[in-house]
């Protein structure tokens, strides 16, 4: 599996990828998952893939070769938008090529990927693709897209992220959405692939791969750590009496009432009674024996 992280900003994209592969737990596997691609100062593009590692690294062999799609590749596509299309259409050709014997296999047709850019002259953009081909296109509402292991580092985005982050804020953020998921699923790993793309650079001027012996990335995974179980201890536990109004965890609903608590009927009890009376007896009978010896 895999975690990759993307977010279109005011200032610029940031892209954030691991490198583990995991084909059950005696088949891990180190591969990249970013690839960029850059046309003199003309055009700069990032792509994170997700999914089958054979058919994500045949769709970047289409896009790395230059070959015509419909008459475009990524390097003459006229802005970001026709280039993701471009990306859609090598994941057709490889679903055309490979579909019919992945399903004699019985594997599916797995493939997403994270794609952005920019084209000089344009914004900077950033998309997701999906296994059909087919894309949405990030807005300054919905500014991040992740691909893979999403769910453990969500949270921190959705509370942080907002188009006008500034870039060394959400690379912080980033991080630690990546350590969140590094630390709840072993199939997410180190090293890690990190760009931060500056609006207007065409340029990959902040690219780095991490690792354990990171001193950022490990202040990151230490501190964060840190700070949860101090704000975890600093909010106060639940009040179960009404002395303290505003930390009552025992005020009512007001659109729903109470569980209703079912409780057994009388018939229930009289079926249950006899079982009762005839243990007493067998006791009594017990002790009765003892007596007499």
């Amino acid at each position: 599996m895999t975690y990759c992280v993307g977010l279109c900003l005011k200032d610029g994209l940031v892209f954030l990828s691991d490198t583990r592969t995991n084909a059950g737990v005696d088949q891990i596997g180190t591969f990249r998952k970013m690839s960029l691609f850059q046309k003199d100062k003309d055009r700069f593009f990032t792509l994170m893939s997700a999914g089958n590692l054979a058919i994500t690294q045949a769709v970047k062999e289409i896009l790395l070769q230059g070959q015509l799609l419909n008459d475009k590749n990524l390097w003459n596509a006229e802005n970001t938008h026709d280039a993701a299309v471009v990306v859609g259409d090598a994941i057709k050709q490889v679903y055309e090529r490979d579909h019919k014997a992945l399903e004699k296999a019985g594997i599916d047709f797995n493939c997403n990927l994270i794609f952005g850019g920019q084209v000089k002259g344009e914004r900077p953009r950033l998309f997701n693709i999906y296994s059909a081909g087919n894309f949405i296109e990030a807005t300054p509402e919905t500014c991040y897209f992740q691909i893979g292991e999403s769910k453990y580092g969500k949270p921190i985005l959705d509370r942080v992220i907002s188009f006008d982050t500034p870039l060394n804020l959400a690379t912080k953020c980033a991080l630690i959405s990546m350590d969140s998921t590094l630390n709840s699923n072993i199939s997410v790993g180190l090293p890690l692939d990190l760009l931060v793309y500056e609006k207007n650079s065409l340029q990959a001027s902040k690219l780095v791969t991490m690792d354990e012996s990171n001193p950022y990335f490990q202040m990151i995974h230490q501190l964060w750590g840190e700070k949860l179980r101090a704000a975890f201890n600093s909010i106060a536990e639940p009040n179960w009496s009404a002395a303290t109004p505003s930390k009552s965890i025992a005020s009512p609903a007001k659109k729903m009432g109470a569980v209703p608590i079912h409780r057994a009927s009388k018939a229930v009890k009289k079926v249950a009674a006899p079982a009762k009376a005839a243990s007493k007896t067998v006791s009594k009978k017990v002790v009765s024996t003892k007596t007499k010896r």
